[in-house]
């Protein structure tokens, strides 16, 4: 059948694949709960007939604030076929953005999934009188729970008008609204069509080296386009989808469920090769050689290179003394992981390809649905260091300035009530993605930086700091770091140690470890970081090197407020939180 609107993704599946009981499945006090396409559909059309009964008419905004669950969908696509527009929110966001992106999106309804995430936004509720009612996914008690939606739907249900409804909604009506996690200021309402968010499932489909007999685990929140979008996909394939518990639990998720196919930030990937060399540096003797010389010939590895004769008979070797075990700890089926969300640091592509644990990155924003380009897992069309080539119905140029511009049926609608907005982004037809890069040789898309975040020295030089800062992170000690000097004479940075890799270098040099803030201030912790630093400004140009650097002695997080709930760096709040420091750097006064 043709799918022209999201919701057309729930017949497709029914009548193109043999029935399963595991199409979507997710953990209730520790048991694994599933659900077939058939309880899927019936879920979804009774909150629509719910809906329609409450008087929502097409255009009507709902929100949902919830972790990734199978119920996700039912509202989800119960939404869509009732001809409202779907804004999902961030569970972890700021007050203050939960108040704007309510009242600004007109909310009438919300959906949240339980008692803590209630407790963000309770309070607030009368304030925002766009709001008519609020459904709780798990029971809690005084609050009206999804099951009185779908009880109401049924006692309502009309099939007739629920089918006339549907087959009024066009490919270029608004299927969501999405609320950028900007770095600077309020977000921004992203809006995408039913066709936007298609075109990009449409062409990332032939991507995924899965199929209907695949199992996907799903970690990523679902309320960000990168993952629904895949969400999506892994539905057109026919893949059973097991939603992550929490991050906390994702190790065990994955031992639980065996997934052919994952998405992922880096962060997870540097979270798991570090927690690997940590267990391979307590290793003794000859294990511990070999379990080196394994992760060093796996850092050479690159893609599609048949000559290498020798090195891919050394690999062989590798992945049956030593990168099997990396496998097992990915469930051992990993068919593939895309990442995406941020830039993939070449020696995780190089060592997990390696390992045969197949990881590719890709490039995308809100405002193209999101996907612009990927690495796929064909020859000719890969390459590490890159985002891979744009999408087959994506074009891509570069400015005269070296801005990434894209042109497509992924591109949004505009920013919801910021005409003005939508009109700096999008010009005759391009839009403007604000990151820096260029078209290699081969058609590969290669990111250098945000137009916004390169700043120039007092001494007229360009520094792009996300390229210094991926290859800085590299460095085991170092967690996170965000590279200054604006106007400045020289290159500094804050700098977050990676505390956890240091407990284990202290108990090696007998140093006691105190608490983190202490430990800062310790004189060979400081000269460590040092070193690293050092060690990396031999690789960049004179003006890119790190002259002076402090360190911060907790770790980055969305709930402490230096990144994004998509992981980026939120440079300005940064800049204000750490003034004093900043300022100590290069002896400024108030």
């Amino acid at each position: 059948m043709e799918i022209k609107r999201l919701f057309d993704l729930l017949p497709n599946y029914e009548t193109s694949f043999k029935p399963k009981d595991d199409v979507l499945a997710g953990k209730v006090k520790g048991e694994w709960v599933k659900y077939d396409i058939k309880a899927y559909r019936e879920f979804a059309n009774h909150i629509s007939y719910g809906l329609l009964a409450l008087g929502i008419k097409k255009g009507d905004k709902i929100a949902t604030i919830s972790n990734n669950r199978p119920e996700w969908n039912f509202i989800d696509m119960g939404i869509m076929q009732a001809g409202a527009i779907h804004v999902p929110i961030y569970p972890t966001i700021s007050e203050d953005d939960y108040k704007y992106i309510l009242k600004h999106a007109e909310v009438k309804y919300v959906f949240v999934s339980g008692k803590e995430l209630l407790r963000k936004i309770e309070h607030i509720l009368p304030e925002i009188d766009n709001i008519i009612d609020l459904y709780t996914i798990s029971k809690i008690d005084e609050h009206k729970h999804l099951d009185e939606l779908i009880e109401a739907g049924k006692k309502s249900k009309d099939v007739e008008l629920l089918e006339t409804i549907k087959s009024e909604i066009d490919e270029n009506d608004v299927a969501s609204l999405i609320y950028t996690s900007g770095t600077t200021g309020y977000p921004k309402g992203v809006m995408l069509t039913h066709k936007n968010i298609l075109s990009n499932v449409i062409a990332s489909d032939p991507i995924f080296p899965v199929d209907e007999t695949s199992k996907g685990l799903s970690y990523l929140p679902l309320c960000h386009v990168y993952e629904r979008m895949v969400n999506y996909v892994l539905q057109i394939k026919g893949v059973s989808i097991y939603y992550a518990e929490s991050m906390a639990t994702i190790v065990d998720n994955i031992q639980e469920v065996q997934p052919h196919i994952m998405t992922t930030v880096p962060r997870l990937l540097e979270k798991v090769y570090d927690k690997i060399l940590a267990k391979g540096r307590k290793l003794t003797g000859l294990k511990k050689q070999i379990f080196f010389w394994a992760v060093n010939l796996g850092l050479r590895y690159e893609y599609d290179r048949p000559d290498r004769i020798i090195y891919n008979l050394q690999l062989a070797i590798a992945n049956k003394l030593v990168f099997n075990k990396w496998r097992e700890a990915l469930g051992g089926n990993m068919k593939s992981i895309v990442s995406g969300g941020a830039a993939l640091q070449p020696r995780l592509a190089s060592i997990y390809n390696a390992a045969n644990i197949p990881t590719v990155e890709g490039y995308g924003m809100t405002e193209s649905s999101p996907v612009i380009a990927v690495n796929t897992f064909e020859k000719g069309k890969r390459k590490i260091g890159t985002v891979g080539p744009p999408l087959f119905n994506v074009e891509v140029k570069i400015s005269e300035r070296g801005e990434i511009l894209v042109k497509g049926p992924n591109v949004m609608k505009g920013y919801y009530k910021q005409p003005d907005l939508t009109k700096e982004a999008i010009i005759d037809g391009w839009l403007h993605t604000g990151d820096v890069g260029i078209l290699d040789e081969d058609g590969m898309l290669k990111i250098t930086g945000r137009v916004k975040e390169i700043f120039k020295t007092s001494m007229g030089k360009y520094i792009s700091p996300v390229l210094l800062e991926n290859k800085i992170k590299e460095s085991p000690f170092i967690d996170q770091i965000m590279v200054i000097g604006e106007n400045q004479k020289f290159a500094a940075a804050l700098v977050v140690p990676d505390f956890e890799h240091f407990r284990t270098w202290c108990k090696i040099k007998d140093i006691p470890y105190t608490t983190n803030s202490d430990m800062i201030r310790h004189k060979e912790f400081r000269s460590r970081i040092k070193k690293e630093l050092d060690c990396f400004n031999k690789q960049f140009g004179d003006t890119e090197q790190i002259k002076k650097f402090e360190l911060i002695d907790h770790e980055w997080t969305v709930e402490s407020g230096e990144i994004t709930a998509n992981l980026k760096l939120k440079r300005r709040t940064i800049h204000e939180k750490y003034k004093d420091l900043i300022n100590a750097i290069y002896n400024l006064k108030e």
